[in-house]
């Protein structure tokens, strides 16, 4: 039996959290929380006013093994405003043949924005991971979202040379598709180093927005925000922007990716910076 041929183990954590947010008197309230171990939310906290509500997610278990499932579900109803990241780095190890899996639905009601912004994943050589997202975005919407992704702990020096990536992001409205990115990487040495893989750097990043036109001088303002030393580009879409980022430090592609979500922040969401403290420990 091959490496990738093993079906999905039916052991493993089957996680879920189902999360809704309401707008109710100028004030996002997390008004339906639904879990199942591994996954939990923290309380919800308001370092921005009332309006804005800040959510933190928790993997218990500490990291994703082969045959883990985790299933989120977020809804934001009409003008519901809310940011949610995760408390840490998430970690997909090494799997014993079968896929890991996560399965991201969120539904984003008129006048409501959704802030994900997970921190960075960092997937062991030798994982089998999938990953697939999928935002409904009711008219007058909004969506910021980004994704950090390390393949290989580079510290010690491994590299992603055996396993499997894949990732499906679709985001939609009025169920007629806006972005929609497909991306597969088979862990080889091949892939790594060449220049339509990795290009010999680990640590991958995009960042997206999408809810209303964007100007030619918002995305020179985007690019000037890059000052790093891996590769960068900005790109608008119909009715968004679309970063990447492709280099080997987390700390570069955090700085510029947190500049140009301030910059969209101030830009579409008239609102100020406001940093999750969970970023700062």
């Amino acid at each position: 039996m091959s490496y990738f041929s093993k079906i999905e183990s039916p052991a493993g954590w089957h996680g879920k959290l189902n999360l809704v947010y309401a707008h109710r008197q100028n004030t996002t309230t997390l008004i339906h929380n639904q879990n199942q171990a591994p996954l939990k939310v923290q309380r919800p906290f308001y370092p921005e006013g009332r309006k804005v509500c800040h959510s933190v997610i928790l993997h218990t278990a500490g990291g994703v093994v082969g045959g883990d499932r985790l299933i989120y579900n977020f809804h934001l109803q009409p003008d519901a405003q809310a940011l949610i990241t995760t408390a840490a780095a998430s970690k997909i190890y090494r799997s014993n043949g079968n896929k890991a899996r996560q399965n991201i639905e969120i539904q984003v009601d008129t006048g409501a924005t959704l802030e994900w912004l997970p921190q960075e994943t960092i997937v062991f050589d030798g994982a089998i991971y999938q990953q697939d997202l999928r935002v409904e975005l009711a008219t007058g919407a909004s969506w910021i979202g980004w994704e950090m992704t390390r393949f290989g702990r580079s510290a010690r020096g491994e590299k992603f040379c055996l396993g499997e990536w894949r990732s499906h992001t679709e985001i939609c409205q009025q169920k007629v598709p806006l972005w929609i990115d497909r991306q597969w990487l088979p862990g080889s040495e091949e892939v790594f180093h060449s220049p339509h893989g990795l290009g010999g750097q680990p640590l991958v990043g995009s960042l997206v927005y999408v809810g209303q036109e964007v100007s030619p001088e918002l995305v020179e303002k985007a690019r000037s925000l890059w000052c790093g030393e891996g590769e960068a580009g900005v790109t608008r879409l119909s009715c968004g922007l679309l970063c990447r980022y492709r280099g080997c430090a987390t700390s570069e592609v955090r700085y510029w990716f947190i500049g140009v979500w301030q910059l969209l922040r101030q830009s579409f969401l008239t609102r100020s910076s406001c940093i999750p403290r969970v970023w700062q420990i």
